[in-house]
């Protein structure tokens, strides 16, 4: 089965379709994606450059079976069409965050979170304690060095 995002306005995608592949054969009985939209407009009433094929199996620009990632993820929606990057957007999660083309994916501006201790680790595995570090936006904005907050999630 192939996928299709459809787009609506601002290249936002609004719905994803599967489509059989026999719908996608060209006259050369290859998968042709201009074949996919030009079928997606006929039986969807939706014009044909606004259906863009996306992979079920990719995901941060990694294919999940270890084949070739496309379109950098897959298109859910809410997600944004970057036609420009070939790359399929998840919604900005923080207002700071920035995109990372090599990895088809957003990412904090000063770096990943910290890596828990050992001692953090070892409570975690205990179950006296749930330890992550979350995204804290408002001390981001307050002091640009800061930003990860460490979080008991059992608290």
């Amino acid at each position: 089965m192939a996928h299709f995002a459809k787009l609506g306005s601002n290249n936002k995608v609004i719905q994803v379709l599967t489509l059989d592949n026999s719908n996608m054969l060209n006259a050369s009985n290859q998968e042709d994606e201009s074949v996919g939209q030009a079928y997606l407009e006929t039986h969807n009433n939706w014009p044909a450059q606004m259906w863009i094929q996306t992979s079920y199996n990719t995901q941060s620009n990694q294919h999940k079976l270890d084949g070739t990632p496309f379109r950098g993820n897959y298109a859910g929606i809410g997600y944004t069409w970057d036609e420009d990057n070939n790359i399929f957007w998840a919604p900005k999660p923080y207002t700071s965050w920035v995109k990372d083309i090599s990895d088809a994916s957003w990412h904090s501006p000063i770096g990943d979170a910290p890596v828990l201790t050992t001692e953090q680790n070892d409570q975690n595995t205990a179950g006296t304690h749930r330890w992550t570090y979350e995204w804290d936006e408002d001390a981001y904005q307050a002091d640009n060095t800061t930003g990860w907050s460490l979080t008991n999630l059992l608290a």
